[in-house]
């Protein structure tokens, strides 16, 4: 199979790619899933290299990107930043050029987007953001998939994130934005959204509510995360006591629509941002939600490596 070679690009937010590349990602991802159920082969990346470089640790990052990989006839390295000269105080910059000059395409999952932006600008070949502090793209894209599969498009809909502002809010701001759809948050008065980080733009699509159950009426997806982060541990029982009203419980879930569906990017804390009764009951789809990481992340990267299939 000959490819023609392809602009560099990465995938370091939302924002990085338009309206109608999502729409192509978002049906090629079905025919990749649809491909991976009928064990139809489909290698594209045959030959090729994803380096996996993790300072955040993780099961779905890891397992989606690297199965992902072989299933299109590539393979994956592990690299994680404490067993690496990243973890020694080489400079990002340095590391960059050389891990791109010995793979075709780079996943990171780190903290700062600072540095994910460094690498990148220091890459021969594009750069997957597999989370950061700020940004958490591939997550909102599978989300996003799963709805579209579930439900259809997610043009003019309502989604409700109840909890903390943190990367996936964000990363649902710019999504909203690109796919023309309306954002609900509420999250204690304590932990707001930094309006500085959401553009005019993004604005357009946001609403903010106090009360968590407000926020929840009329939605066609009601998703939250944890209340404390990785690397905010130390806030952990501050944090317990201030969101202690932001589960998402059986009470905010029937104000939502009838057909409403409920999602969270795990791993959860039952009984703290959600409650038993909805994270495995029958609105919820999280474990749909976790296996399109898989195919969806395919579609990324078969997208960055070789443009579009007919």
């Amino acid at each position: 199979m000959t490819q023609l070679k392809v602009p560099l690009r990465h995938y370091l937010q939302f924002s990085d790619l338009s309206t109608e590349e999502y729409a192509y990602i978002l049906n090629r991802s079905k025919i990749l899933k649809d491909k991976f159920k009928a064990y139809e082969t489909w290698h594209p990346l045959h030959d090729r290299t994803l380096a996996m470089i993790f300072e955040k640790h993780s099961t779905r990052t890891r397992l989606s990107f690297e199965a992902g990989m072989f299933q299109l006839g590539g393979h994956a390295v592990y690299l994680n930043t404490r067993d690496t000269q990243l973890g020694r105080g080489e400079p990002v910059e340095d590391a960059a050029q050389v891990i791109s000059r010995m793979t075709d395409i780079i996943m990171i999952r780190t903290f700062g987007q600072e540095i994910l932006d460094r690498f990148a600008a220091n890459s021969r070949v594009p750069v997957i953001n597999g989370l950061t502090n700020e940004f958490h793209p591939c997550q909102v894209l599978a989300d996003i998939f799963t709805f579209h599969e579930l439900r259809g498009s997610i043009t003019g809909k309502t989604v409700t994130w109840v909890g903390d502002a943190n990367n996936m809010a964000y990363t649902w701001l710019q999504a909203a934005h690109i796919l023309n759809f309306q954002f609900h948050f509420s999250g204690p008065v304590a932990y707001p959204l930094d309006m500085s980080r959401v553009s005019p733009d993004q604005q357009k699509h946001l609403q903010l509510f106090l009360d968590p159950r407000e926020a929840c009426r009329g939605a066609h997806l009601v998703t939250t995360d944890v209340w404390t982060s990785m690397g905010y541990e130390k806030e952990n029982q501050e944090r317990l006591a201030a969101f202690k009203e932001w589960i998402v419980d059986e009470d905010k879930m029937a104000v939502a629509q009838s057909d409403a569906v409920f999602m969270h990017c795990l791993p959860a804390h039952r009984g703290e941002e959600v409650s038993s009764g909805v994270i495995d009951g029958p609105q919820s789809v999280v474990w749909e939600e976790a296996e399109n990481r898989l195919h969806v992340q395919k579609a990324l990267m078969e997208f960055l490596l070789c443009g579009k299939f007919n």
